[in-house]
């Protein structure tokens, strides 16, 4: 299960991203926001990063304007690695390298279309698993 959530102004790629795990068959939570109506990001943000943290979804996406904000929202949440991600290369290499559970995009920044590529090789990418990137994720999830 993906869980998703948006503000406003990640609304409308929102609804995109939907529509292709529909199209995939990929069961998805949405967390909102569930109109284009003026919101507080924090709030979306954080219900998907506490649906992956707790383990009710296996990854999530969010997306905002930037995708700054919702990322900082969400790696707020311990057990959060939240990636910020603009190419497909960064989206791929988060997951290999740095087990990122959630993806942040940036809808004002991303054409449809890279979008869609990201969100592809995100949750099409698995985690290497080699050591020195295992020990490098504990150093990180550390106090």
């Amino acid at each position: 299960m993906i869980a998703i959530g948006s503000d406003h102004g990640g609304y409308g790629l929102k609804q995109r991203i939907i529509k292709y795990l529909e199209e995939r068959e990929i069961p998805y939570e949405d967390m909102g926001c569930h109109s284009p109506e003026s919101c507080d990001y924090p709030k979306h943000g954080q219900a998907v990063a506490r649906a992956v943290a707790q383990g009710r979804c296996r990854r999530g996406i969010v997306i905002c304007t930037t995708g700054v904000g919702m990322s900082i929202c969400a790696n707020r949440v311990p057990g959060i690695r939240c990636a910020l991600c603009t190419d497909t290369l960064s989206a791929r290499l988060t997951r290999l390298h740095n087990d990122a559970n959630m993806l942040a995009l940036g809808a004002g920044i991303l054409g449809e279309n890279l979008a869609l590529d990201i969100v592809d090789t995100f949750l099409n990418t698995e985690f290497s698993g080699e050591e020195r990137h295992i020990r490098r994720i504990g150093l990180i999830d550390k106090p």
